[in-house]
């Protein structure tokens, strides 16, 4: 195990997860988990939702799509670890240890509050001390590096300190201290409008969606008026932008030839576009559909990962309860 590199990702249980995270985050997570001498943790951040999801059965729901989409894209729950957050309570007792480290002024700091500090009447204390369940999280599971967005990078920062602190008032190696990896490559994934591709914008493709509402979305992409018969930039076109992302070499050749000869219309490219996402994600929108029928297979890889992932929880709260001095 010690050659192992422990590799923790959570995910944010926001429903059913659309093209842009599915390219963006979720398929170079999975090709990472793959690779030899790498373990990942995997866990959907369901405790985190309760500071804004008010409703048990759109938090359970959201919580099962993103479980099924991981499932159905081939993330290996035999090689590595997927789990719900609520599943390994011992998370809660060592946010507590930690709260008790964390100063108010690193808390009041941090931009999950800050965001909202001119709102306070919004802020619960879930919000406030999010970055240290975020710590909790990750040094529960003696994870060595943790992949995050640029915008997580304090979180990671918070976590650092606190396990330091942690080490240096109670004994050097009893948290492992992990490392943030900022993916610099992350491929940002337009949206039907230009923009980045967000569910708050409602830009988005939903890649597992019914083929005839993915249709809808595709066909909603929004395109200049350039007529059918003249040449287009497909540089400056969010279809074409999108097919790249998904295409063979030579299919992007071939669609790019034919947009700047012209007499190929914005409609025909949709077409071509649908086409390939259906034709790429068959297998994954198969396996999704089956999931979401029968979610009582998604119930027992979330507790197959539970089980793993609390048995690696058990053995780093011993060490901390030994550190504190508390009974183990």
């Amino acid at each position: 195990m010690s050659h192992t590199k422990r590799v923790l990702t959570g995910i944010q249980s926001t429903g059913v997860p659309h093209l842009g995270n599915v390219l963006g985050a979720m398929l170079p997570a999975i090709e990472m988990s793959n690779r030899p001498g790498v373990e990942a943790y995997l866990f959907i951040a369901d405790l985190h939702s309760l500071t804004t999801i008010r409703d048990t059965a759109t938090l359970r729901n959201n919580t099962l799509a993103v479980a099924a989409a991981w499932l159905a894209l081939g993330f290996d729950t035999n090689k590595n670890v997927l789990y719900r957050q609520s599943d390994v309570t011992l998370v809660t007792e060592l946010t507590w240890y930690l709260n008790c480290m964390a100063p108010y002024p690193m808390l009041a700091n941090a931009h999950s509050f800050k965001d909202r500090q001119n709102r306070l009447a919004e802020v619960n204390g879930g919000l406030f001390t999010y970055p240290v369940l975020m710590a909790a999280d990750i040094l529960l599971y003696d994870a060595h590096e943790v992949p995050v967005g640029k915008d997580q990078k304090q979180h990671l920062e918070i976590t650092r300190d606190l396990a330091g602190a942690f080490n240096r008032a109670y004994g050097e190696n009893t948290l492992v201290v992990p490392k943030s990896v900022i993916n610099e490559q992350v491929k940002v994934v337009p949206g039907t409008d230009g923009q980045k591709m967000s569910k708050s914008y409602n830009n988005f493709l939903g890649i597992f969606a019914p083929e005839k509402e993915l249709k809808k979305q595709v066909m909603g992409i929004i395109t200049d008026s350039t007529p059918l018969e003249e040449p287009k930039d497909p540089d400056s076109c969010n279809v074409f932008k999108l097919y790249e992302l998904v295409a063979t070499q030579e299919q992007k050749a071939s669609l790019r030839d034919r947009y700047q000869r012209g007499g190929l219309g914005y409609g025909h490219a949709k077409k071509e576009l649908l086409e390939l996402l259906l034709e790429q994600f068959r297998e994954p929108r198969a396996a999704f559909d089956q999931y979401m029928t029968d979610t009582g297979m998604i119930e027992e890889k979330l507790a197959e990962g539970a089980a793993k992932a609390r048995n690696t929880a058990k053995n780093t709260l011993n060490r901390v309860r030994e550190a504190l001095g508390f009974s183990v």
